[in-house]
């Protein structure tokens, strides 16, 4: 299956572009491979933002905190505690 790509064309102060010019010679990467990375971290971390912000929104702390404070379950067994 091919990839499909699209150009856009990115205009970047000139300090900017030479930092990432070094960057990527330093990493033998190309400025195209740098950026589309950097994009794709930035894409990823605001998903993740917004996917812990929705679960958030949706999550009942009177339930959690009745279970943390419920009483039974059993004692470790002896193989289980750590030294």
């Amino acid at each position: 299956m091919k990839k499909q790509l699209s150009t856009y064309p990115l205009r970047l102060p000139a300090s900017l572009k030479a930092a990432v010019a070094e960057i990527s010679k330093t990493d033998g990467t190309s400025i195209n491979q740098f950026v589309a990375t950097a994009v794709a971290e930035k894409v990823s971390a605001m998903k993740t933002a917004e996917f812990f912000t929705d679960r958030a929104s949706r999550a009942d702390v009177e339930a959690a905190r009745r279970l943390l404070r419920r009483e039974g379950g059993q004692l470790p067994e002896p193989d289980d505690r750590l030294p």
